[in-house]
């Protein structure tokens, strides 16, 4: 992989989670029923991210979940047709509840499908709503975020890599060329 360039660094992700947590309060009308669930691995943290930002804004805080999902990048390689949930205890309730599934990269979709499927396995929320901190299009499935920190069009050539403190000591947004 060759390195293209660095299109987010810990200041500008910041402010894309700040600016997607007030869009998630208007667009909600507030934050009761709302839970996030973030997609493991990058998607938990910055759903929590997103939650502190929602507690400072609104004074509310927001219950965090998670949902497990087989090593899947399509991206990178593929392991397996579809994504597999491998928990499907999300750690909150989502019946009845605002769902915003997070994740950090938005690509083919099935991600986020599988996520979906895990979330009605455990409870018929509300609504189920979409957030990425990266979309980088290239859509699969009809799947659309409902809240994107940054669209950023790529080549089938390119790969998005997202670093966060909590998982990997820094936090930025990087293309590579493969």
């Amino acid at each position: 992989m060759k390195f293209k360039n660095q299109l987010l660094d810990d200041k500008s992700i910041s402010r894309a989670l700040t600016r997607m947590s007030h869009e998630i309060i208007e667009r909600n009308k507030g934050v009761e029923d709302v839970v996030l669930v973030g997609i493991k691995r990058r998607g938990h943290p910055l759903s929590e991210r997103i939650s502190k930002a929602i507690e400072k804004i609104e004074g509310v805080s927001v219950p965090v979940g998670s949902v497990d999902i087989t090593l899947y990048r399509d991206d990178l390689s593929l392991i397996d047709e579809q994504p597999i949930v491998k928990n499907e205890e999300l750690g909150v309730i989502v019946k009845d509840k605002i769902v915003i599934l997070v994740d950090d990269v938005l690509f083919t979709g099935r991600t986020a499908r599988a996520a979906i499927d895990a979330v009605i396995h455990s409870g018929r929320p509300k609504t189920i709503q979409l957030a990425v901190l990266i979309d980088r299009g290239h859509r699969e499935l009809p799947i659309r975020a409902d809240y994107v920190g940054k669209n950023i069009p790529t080549s089938a050539n390119e790969m998005v890599s997202v670093e966060l403190v909590e998982v990997d000591s820094i936090d930025s947004v990087k293309i590579y060329e493969i």
